[in-house]
């Protein structure tokens, strides 16, 4: 049977924990992926809040990220998209990458978690991962620019989502053939890997001329 690297100490299912209660934990390399990438999301997400901020109180402020007509978080933060729901999307970020960073920290103390909090991970991690792809969209064709803030947190918000369709696959608690689930395992840091490429050929080609000028 093959293991992945990212949760070492395997879990077939709920298990009982010390006082009686079902639970599922897991590996510390999975628990310390989550703190890495929300910390990564966390940082990414303060700086934009910050220069934001700066943004507003005057609008001349140009972002340190801001580099060139192509790398420039202030077209970025200035978009509508930026604000989707009424506020800074950042601020929704230091929510929900801070939230990533208490559950890695509660596995790395020995937590365990049923069934339903997993599947709400699944979840978290999903409506992330779909937001950031449609951010991505809009950033490529409908802005024009990038941030490096940002991209840092796609980055990160891709490998937590494979990461824990991972750990919920391998538990049972998404359901999936033999053959997929093995799959996954021995490859498991393939799916990333080429998610987070192909969106690396997008922006190559989308600004080729620029990047070859």
């Amino acid at each position: 049977m093959v293991t992945s690297a990212m949760d070492v100490e395997r879990t077939e299912g709920p298990v009982r924990g010390g006082d009686g209660r079902p639970g599922t934990g897991a590996g510390r390399a999975f628990a310390l992926m989550l703190v890495i990438t929300g910390l990564a999301g966390v940082v990414a997400s303060w700086v934009i809040v910050l220069d934001k901020f700066h943004l507003l109180e005057d609008p001349d402020f140009s972002p340190a990220c801001s580099l060139n007509p192509v790398v420039s978080c202030g077209s970025i933060m200035e978009s509508d998209q930026a604000e989707v729901f009424g506020f800074p999307n950042p601020m929704l970020g230091l929510v929900t990458y801070g939230m990533v960073v208490a559950i890695g920290m509660g596995l790395l103390a020995g937590a365990r978690y049923r069934r339903w909090f997993w599947l709400g991970l699944q979840l978290g991690t999903l409506f992330g991962v779909a937001f950031c792809t449609w951010l991505q969209y809009q950033s490529l064709y409908e802005i024009n620019a990038l941030c490096l803030w940002c991209c840092l947190a796609w980055v990160a918000t891709i490998v937590m989502f494979w990461y824990t369709t991972l750990h919920n696959v391998r538990n049972g608690f998404l359901p999936a053939p033999a053959g997929v689930r093995t799959a996954m395992e021995e490859f498991h840091w393939l799916i990333p890997a080429v998610h987070i490429a192909v969106i690396g050929m997008l922006i190559l080609t989308r600004w080729w001329d620029f990047w070859t000028s």
